[in-house]
């Protein structure tokens, strides 16, 4: 099976520049089209997206801010590159805060709030029908981010909000090849079960065990 590539953009649009910005070089950066390790030209980016070099830099200034792009004095602006340790320790805690905002949203959260985590899981599961990796990789995410908001905790919310942006390209990788695809979708389908039930031990666990599986898909290509 041949899974989508990198889907092609337009120029930027003017509304929401330095948003689109950023958005558009993260993306980069989650695709591999700006590899970790690689130095950022602005001369050439500022021409492939259309924008001046003001708004590149302070999107850039974001994504620092984000860890996913290291600026210096001497180098400029270098997409952050992890180390394996970096990245299973991440994974690691990323696991825990969200078995604990998953047992916390069984109890707290809402029976409209579970059933806007399951459109977005059934729209996850449209774009893995469809092989659209980086919209299917977006929602997918936003579905991790959605579990830790309805667990009503802010404070786990803000510390895995900041966990989360920094390996995101890591993420992306857990998804490359047919099989790694296919068994994080099922992850997926475990974990939304947990939350519809209202199961917490259960959806702790395939939380738990998401980000563990998460580790063994990435760690050969890293």
């Amino acid at each position: 099976m041949v899974l989508a590539t990198s889907e092609k953009r337009g120029p930027i649009v003017r509304q929401t520049l330095h948003e689109a910005v950023v958005t558009r070089v993260r993306d980069m950066i989650i695709e591999g089209t700006l590899p970790s390790g690689t130095r950022i030209n602005e001369s050439n980016l500022v021409h492939e997206l259309g924008v001046s070099r003001t708004p590149l830099r302070e999107a850039l200034k974001c994504l620092a801010s984000e860890g996913l792009i290291e600026l210096s004095p001497g180098r400029g602006a270098v997409v952050r590159q992890f180390t394996r340790k970096d990245i299973h320790d991440s994974l690691v805690v990323i696991g825990d805060l969200e078995a604990l905002a998953g047992r916390l949203a069984c109890a707290q959260a809402t029976d409209q709030q579970i059933r806007e985590v399951r459109d977005l899981h059934d729209r996850m599961i449209d774009m893995y029908n469809k092989r659209t990796r980086l919209t299917y990789f977006k929602l997918n995410q936003a579905i991790h981010t959605k579990i830790v908001a309805i667990s009503g905790n802010d404070a786990l919310a803000y510390v895995h909000g900041i966990m989360q942006a920094r390996i995101r390209r890591i993420r992306y990788l857990g998804h490359e090849g047919s099989e790694n695809w296919a068994a994080a979708v099922a992850d997926h389908e475990e974990i939304i079960a947990g939350l519809e039930a209202r199961n917490a031990e259960r959806l702790g666990r395939a939380l738990t065990a998401h980000m563990e599986s998460a580790w063994d898909r990435v760690r050969a290509a890293v």
